[in-house]
């Protein structure tokens, strides 16, 4: 068993809750993401600040495209490992 994370950016606060309830949806993800407030260096607005969903996929069964193309419906990404 692989110890996998996927970290989703998106670039607001609604914006990552939508995604994050569209999750268990889409992928049948049963546990829920963590919703961290990334802010950029020298931001200190929270309207300024990215959202990361960050998701455990302990058994690697998420498909990285499929993420990128889920990422990208609320004008974010899936960043690297």
């Amino acid at each position: 068993m692989s110890d996998v994370r996927h970290v989703l950016v998106l670039p607001d606060r609604d914006a990552a809750e939508e995604a994050a309830q569209a999750l268990a949806e889409r992928f049948a993800v049963t546990e829920e993401p963590l919703l961290v407030r990334d802010a950029l260096a020298g931001e200190d607005d929270a309207e300024d600040a990215q959202w990361l969903l960050v998701l455990e996929d302990a058994q690697g069964r998420l498909d990285p495209a499929a993420l990128d193309e889920f990422a990208a419906e609320w004008e974010g990404w899936r960043e690297e490992p």
